[in-house]
């Protein structure tokens, strides 16, 4: 079906930027809020080595327009079936850090026939999933920008970006059951989420391991070597 695409008939207001490397099993690389494909850059040539690598720029980040349609979770989810169906991708390995995590899990509740596997690094099921230490600041960044956004187009876009940690995502105990694929939960020792909240997503999904490395939210790029080993070691068990 997905491969003809016979019955794609979505229309797509946007085209993604996105790095393509490798080949094999396809495996799909979403980075965090505000940020772009090259995020990835100590793991997209190390998953070509045997994978079939899409690194993607998330809708109005990096250099994928912004288009007409929702800024959202959601969207973002329905935006990575496009991007999928183009590319005649029926299955994939799905790796989502922070907002790009939530993506893939929005993604995952919502089209499990399309995940073979999953690693959720720094994804959150709700704001209070976040460090009050870093949540607060945030929620009063985007008060700012909320209220500059009517005069400034820069102000405008932060807002929109700040909105989607201030107001999402907004995932239930209930919505992680519909998750079919076995998922990796990784974090660093002094991550952003709790470590409470990433264990509780890792205890009510289905079929899932949980690592904790060391390093902050950003172990994928500053500890690259003990990540890429894990998640490699994940997806070829």
């Amino acid at each position: 079906m997905y491969a003809n695409l016979e019955n794609y008939k979505r229309v797509m207001d946007i085209t993604h930027y996105y790095i393509e490397k490798g080949h094999g099993e396809t495996i799909i690389m979403l980075h965090g809020n505000g940020g772009k494909s090259r995020y990835f850059k100590h793991q997209i040539d190390v998953f070509a080595q045997k994978y079939h690598v899409y690194a993607i720029d998330t809708r109005g980040q990096g250099n994928t327009p912004r288009g007409v349609k929702p800024f959202t979770i959601l969207q973002f989810a329905e935006d990575l079936l496009d991007f999928m169906n183009e590319h005649n991708i029926e299955k994939a390995n799905i790796l989502g850090f922070s907002d790009g995590g939530n993506v893939a899990m929005t993604f995952a509740i919502k089209y499990p026939e399309r995940v073979n596997r999953l690693i959720l690094n720094g994804a959150n099921l709700n704001p209070r999933g976040v460090k009050y230490s870093e949540q607060i600041p945030i929620e009063i960044k985007y008060v700012f920008a909320k209220i500059l956004s009517w005069c400034s187009s820069n102000q405008k876009k932060k807002a929109e970006l700040l909105g989607l940690m201030v107001k999402e995502p907004n995932i239930s105990v209930d919505d992680l059951k519909a998750i079919q694929a076995k998922t990796l939960v990784i974090v660093g020792t002094n991550d952003i989420i709790r470590e409470k909240h990433s264990g509780f997503i890792a205890a009510n999904l289905n079929h899932s391991e949980f690592e904790i490395i060391e390093g902050d939210h950003f172990v994928a790029l500053r500890n690259p070597e003990e990540f890429n080993k894990r998640v490699m070691t994940f997806l070829s068990e």
